[in-house]
């Protein structure tokens, strides 16, 4: 059994489980962003008995800790690079700091490969490999999967395409803008200035100036995806996030028809582009299962 922690910029989530996909336990909780990471690491502290109690078991039942955080990680270091959310984070020894208070081998991954990994084991890229995540909510993260692995590049990751520059089709000369700013929740919202929920909700009725916010964005996603493909021709591409429950007729369907139109074309047809399906648990699921991946039988009895 293993403890699993999602840290991110507004939600708080920790489950138990053996890493498979399945979960013993959930517990949720806000983040106060005004009590910085060092409030954060309270909570922590305060739920993982709670959690326990819940699921009737004891600490002696865990085998380690996997963590899911919402910013780039350092492999090496095994500590936070930077919250882009949260003050309190930047070069703290995330893994280190929790191993050592609960006596347990813990291991840390940024929270799109995290989520990116449960997808591809268990999710809607099960059985596919190469496996590209993409979560598109307030901003936009990344991960590839490949046989299983998270891709993790030189160690402070990979993948990371709501960093990716493409052509901002909100401007008449082609100019370049990061893919996070014209197409996450945040951006989207900006430009409409509505939430994107409220976007979603005005051109299904038809509103011109919310479909046009919408193409704009998924103009800049084609063409991010694009380039994922011509790069890696990954088997599958798998989106989450709030932006992607836009649904059928108004994200994926126009996003794939957009993809169709300017893929590379020896590769038009190799990758499906399909929506996530682990919910909001996605990167709890992922944090269990990279605890399974790299801390397996630690506490195993020894045989005989």
């Amino acid at each position: 059994m293993y403890l699993g922690i999602e840290i991110g910029g507004t939600k708080l989530q920790l489950g138990l489980g053996p890493g498979d996909g399945t979960l013993t336990g959930l517990w949720r909780g806000t983040v106060d962003v005004a009590a910085g990471g060092e409030g954060i690491r309270r909570q922590i502290l305060a739920a993982v008995p709670e959690l326990l109690a819940s699921a009737r078991l004891g600490a002696s039942s865990l085998n380690g800790i996997g963590i899911g955080f919402g910013g780039p990680v350092d492999d090496v270091t095994r500590s936070v690079i930077k919250s882009h959310q949260i003050a309190g984070w930047d070069g703290f020894s995330l893994a280190d700091w929790i191993g050592e208070l609960l006596n347990l081998p813990a291991v840390l991954g940024n929270d799109a490969d995290v989520a990116g990994l449960a997808e591809a084991m268990f999710g809607a890229g099960r059985g596919m490999s190469p496996v590209f995540y993409m979560t598109i909510g307030s901003g936009i993260g990344g991960g590839l999967i490949v046989k299983g692995e998270i891709q993790r590049g030189t160690g402070k990751g990979a993948a990371e395409i709501g960093h990716l520059r493409v052509r901002d089709p909100r401007t008449s000369n082609g100019r370049l803008d990061t893919l996070e700013n014209i197409a996450s929740g945040w951006g989207i919202g900006r430009a409409a200035r509505m939430t994107a929920e409220e976007v979603g909700v005005a051109a299904s009725r038809g509103d011109s100036r919310a479909r046009e916010v919408l193409d704009n964005a998924l103009e800049a996603l084609a063409d991010a995806i694009c380039a994922v493909i011509v790069l890696v021709c990954p088997q599958r591409v798998v989106i989450g996030g709030g932006v992607s429950l836009l649904g059928e007729e108004l994200f994926f369907t126009p996003l794939r028809r957009k993809i169709g139109e300017r893929v590379f074309a020896p590769f038009a047809g190799l990758t499906d582009i399909v929506p996530a399906s682990l919910g909001e648990a996605v990167v709890v699921h992922g944090a269990l299962a990279l605890a399974h991946q790299k801390i397996q039988h630690h506490h195993a009895p020894p045989t005989n």
